[in-house]
C-alpha cells in the first residue's frame, strides 16, 4: 500500500508539472509554493473546522465564547486602523494649516510690497517714461532710468503674479482643509461606533463566562474541562505536525542552537511558571504565563513559519509557529492576532498582542515551546529580556 504521504508528494509533483512545462522556471517555483501554502493553509483550516465541531459538540458556551471573542479581536483589528487612520489625517490637517499659515504670511508680505510700488507709481504719475524723456538731457543718464524702470516694471508684474498664486493656493489650501476636517469627523464618527459596538461585545463575553463559570461549578468539571483542552492542543500539534513535514524548513542556523539564547516574546512578569501544578486533578502547565498590559506587542522568538493562528478552547487566539527539526513554538491568550497560517516570520517580528482571550480572567501571554508533541521547558531555551514596547 502506498503511504499517504508519498500520495500526497505525487499529487503535488503531478500539479506542477505543467505549469514549469509553460513558464519559466522562476515563475514555475512561485507558483508551487503559492499552491503549497494553499494547500496547508486548506488543510489546517479542515482541521480547525473539525476541532470546532467537537468543541461544540463538547460545550455550547465555549463555541459562543469563541465566536464573541474571535468578533472582539476584529473589531479591536478595525479600531487600530481606524487609530492609524485618525492619527495620519491629524498629521496632514496640522501639515495643511501650517502651510496656510506660512502663505498668508507670505501673502501679507507681498501684498505690501506691491502696495509700496503701486503707491510710489501713482505718486509719480501716469505717464512715468514720458516725464523721463522731458527732464532729462543725458542720453546716458536717461538710459540707465529706462533699464531702471523696465526692472522695476517687471518686479511689479512679477510681484502681481506671486500676489495672485499665493491667493490661488490658498484658496486650495483652504479647501483642502476643510475636507481634511470632514474626513477627520467622519473617522471620529465611525471609531465612536465601533468603540460602542466592542463595549458590547465585551458585555456578551463577560456573560458567557459568568455563565461558563457558574455551569463549572455546579457540575465540578473544572479538572475535566482542562484535561479535554489540553487534549485538544495535543491533538492539533500531532496533526500540524504529520501536516507540515511535507513542507520542512531549512535554516542557515537550526533552532536547536540557539537554546539558552532566545529573547522572550514579551516584556512581563512570570505569573505561572513551567511545571507548576495547574489543578487539583495533577494538571501541570506546560508553558509559562507571562502578565503583561492589553495590547502589547507579541514577538517571534526565531526565525520560522506560521502554523496556525486562530482561536482554540482554553487558548484563545493562538499563534503557533513551526521552526523546523521538529521544534514549535505557541503564543496564546492574544486579544489579535497578525499573521495566517503560512507565513513566515523571523526573530522580532510582531506576530499578535497581549490579550485575555480564551476566557483568561486577566491579560497577559501564554508561551510554550514543543520538541516534536512534547513541551519542554521554555527557561532552557530563552533567556534574554526584550527591551519594554
Amino acid at each position: 500500500m502506498i503511504p499517504r504521504r508519498l500520495v500526497r508528494c505525487l499529487i503535488v509533483l503531478c500539479a506542477t508539472v505543467p505549469a514549469l512545462a509553460g513558464a519559466g522556471q522562476d515563475e514555475g517555483l512561485a507558483q508551487i509554493k503559492e499552491r503549497e501554502l494553499e494547500a496547508v493553509r486548506d488543510k489546517i483550516s479542515d482541521l480547525k473546522e473539525s476541532m470546532d465541531k467537537r468543541a461544540a459538540e463538547r460545550d455550547r458556551i465555549t463555541g459562543d465564547l469563541q465566536e464573541a471573542e474571535v468578533d472582539i479581536a476584529e473589531k479591536r483589528t478595525r479600531l487600530t486602523d481606524l487609530e492609524r487612520q485618525l492619527d495620519f489625517s491629524r498629521r496632514k490637517k496640522a501639515g495643511i494649516e501650517a502651510s496656510l499659515a506660512e502663505r498668508e504670511v507670505e501673502l501679507v508680505a507681498e501684498s505690501k510690497q506691491l502696495q509700496a510700488q503701486l503707491a510710489a507709481a501713482y505718486t509719480s504719475g501716469r505717464q512715468e517714461r514720458i516725464k523721463l524723456l522731458l527732464n532729462q538731457h543725458d542720453p546716458a543718464t536717461l538710459g540707465r532710468l529706462l533699464t531702471y524702470y523696465r526692472y522695476m516694471s517687471e518686479f511689479r508684474g512679477r510681484n502681481i503674479e506671486g500676489v495672485n498664486a499665493a491667493i490661488k493656493e490658498l484658496s486650495s489650501l483652504q479647501g483642502e482643509a476643510a475636507r481634511e476636517e470632514e474626513h477627520l469627523a467622519s473617522l471620529t464618527r465611525t471609531r465612536q461606533a465601533e468603540l460602542e459596538e466592542l463595549d458590547s461585545a465585551q458585555s456578551r463575553r463577560r456573560e458567557l463566562i459568568a455563565s461558563l463559570k457558574a455551569r463549572i461549578a455546579q457540575e465540578g468539571s473544572e479538572i475535566d474541562r482542562l484535561a479535554a483542552e489540553e487534549r485538544d492542543l495535543a491533538r492539533l500539534i500531532a496533526e500540524l505536525t504529520s501536516i507540515l513535514s511535507d513542507y520542512p524548513i531549512t535554516a542557515e542556523e537550526p533552532f536547536s542552537t540557539f537554546k539558552g539564547r532566545l529573547t522572550w516574546p514579551i516584556a512581563g512578569s512570570l505569573l505561572h511558571d513551567f511545571g507548576q501544578p495547574r489543578s487539583a486533578g495533577g494538571l501541570k502547565w506546560n508553558g509559562v504565563v507571562l502578565a503583561a498590559p492589553r495590547g502589547r506587542e507579541v514577538r517571534a522568538v526565531y526565525h520560522g513559519r506560521v502554523a496556525f493562528a486562530d482561536w482554540l478552547a482554553g487558548m484563545g487566539l493562538l499563534v503557533i509557529v513551526d521552526h523546523g527539526e521538529g521544534f514549535l513554538t505557541l503564543y496564546g491568550y492574544n486579544e489579535t492576532t497578525l499573521k495566517s497560517a503560512g507565513d513566515w516570520v523571523a526573530p522580532g517580528d510582531v506576530i499578535a498582542t497581549v490579550g485575555d482571550s480564551g476566557g483568561q480572567a486577566q491579560t497577559g501571554l501564554y508561551f510554550e515551546i514543543r520538541q516534536g508533541t512534547s513541551p519542554v521547558n521554555p527557561r532552557a531555551w530563552v533567556s534574554r529580556q526584550p527591551k519594554s514596547n
